[in-house]
């Protein structure tokens, strides 16, 4: 996974996916926004026709926020996602991202 600041926002990580296919980019979503406190932020690059579909639904489940997308020069979407605050599992005893 390549992470490294957003050239728009220094301060959000970038995750380049472009290339990769469901549900790799999501995952890598997931991952970056794993290692940030709530309220950090994300741009997550990539390229499947689906993360469209996946990247909102994920946002939507646990709890993080869609700020922005656009499309890239050379095809494919940003997503920048914001952090959401953790949520306890039930019964578990570990924090759900």
């Amino acid at each position: 996974m390549k992470r490294m600041p957003a050239p728009d926002d220094p301060s959000c990580i970038a995750v380049d996916a472009r290339g990769l296919l469901c549900p790799l980019p999501v995952l890598r979503l997931r991952k970056a926004l794993a290692d940030l406190p709530p309220g950090g932020r994300v741009t997550l690059w990539a390229s499947d026709p689906m993360a469209s579909v996946d990247v909102p639904h994920f946002c939507a489940v646990a709890g993080h926020a869609m700020i922005h997308t656009h499309d890239l020069d050379g095809g494919g979407q940003a997503y920048v996602v914001q952090r959401g605050a953790l949520r306890a599992e039930s019964g578990s005893g570990r924090a759900e991202p």
